[in-house]
């Protein structure tokens, strides 16, 4: 069994569609998305529209979150695409079945979801929305890293952080780079999974990414990253093109930050 790892689209279509393509062309048998369907970029509509069509679930981000209810802790340039966002559903009124579908879907969006062996949130386990998870905590926060996994009974999928890699409880820090893209997870040990960003990666590399869970026949689980190629400028054209949208929410697309 092969399943596709999204998260944190950010209404980037063109990084959407890049991944769901790669994906299509590697014998995988379902996706699911670890949050932040919306948020920042310019094509949230038809984001949500591929997400319900293409996930068998969806987990809801602090984004989605903000969109629903209110953008709570955001700074401006967050918090304005938020309420832009908004309007863009609330606009969509010609296919009014089809709109109320959508609401729906976003309303359905959990916030834990037991997965085999692994616990799946878009933050942590200990905040499962907004509490962000970065490499350096591996070094530099043993407290938080052993109240999070301590809430992990063996691995755990998450988000957030826009920076793929893998958190072992160590407590040690791996990027793809460091494992060569590929990581088998350690019966022996806890593992939390991040794969990164489709639609606005953080880690210095404009790349769309996301991950493939391979369970095999020995029962060996298996993590491929990958990065993918799309049309960066084509998603910065269009949120120059929103006056609610900041510049800087497509300026970074350009670094991968």
């Amino acid at each position: 069994m092969r399943t596709a790892i999204i998260s944190d689209i950010h209404a980037n279509l063109a990084a959407l569609t890049a991944v769901l393509a790669h994906i299509d062309a590697r014998n995988v048998d379902r996706i699911i998305c670890l949050g932040d369907i919306v948020g920042y970029g310019p094509d949230p509509v038809e984001c949500v529209d591929l997400v319900a069509e293409r996930c068998e679930w969806s987990l809801m981000g602090n984004h989605d979150f903000g969109v629903l209810y209110e953008p709570t802790n955001f700074n401006a340039a967050a918090e304005q695409a938020a309420f832009w966002t908004r309007a863009q559903f609330e606009r969509q009124r010609d296919d009014r079945a089809r709109a109320i579908r959508r609401w729906e879907f976003l309303g359905r969006l959990r916030v834990r979801v037991a997965f085999e062996t692994f616990l799946c949130v878009h933050g942590t386990p200990r905040r499962p929305i907004n509490e962000y998870l970065f490499p350096e905590d591996a070094v530099n926060s043993p407290v938080k890293m052993q109240q999070v996994f301590e809430r992990v009974d063996r691995h755990c999928l998450v988000g957030h952080t826009h920076v793929p890699g893998v958190f072992t409880d160590e407590p040690d820090f791996y990027a793809p780079d460091d494992l060569g893209g590929l990581y088998v997870l350690n019966e022996n040990e806890k593992a939390i999974v991040n794969p990164g960003s489709v639609g606005q990666p953080r880690d210095l590399d404009p790349r769309a990414s996301y991950a493939i869970l391979e369970a095999g026949a020995d029962s060996t689980l298996r993590v491929e990253f990958h990065r993918i190629e799309y049309d960066v400028k084509a998603t910065v054209d269009k949120i120059l093109e929103v006056p609610e949208l900041s510049d800087w929410l497509g300026e970074r697309l350009y670094e991968g930050r």
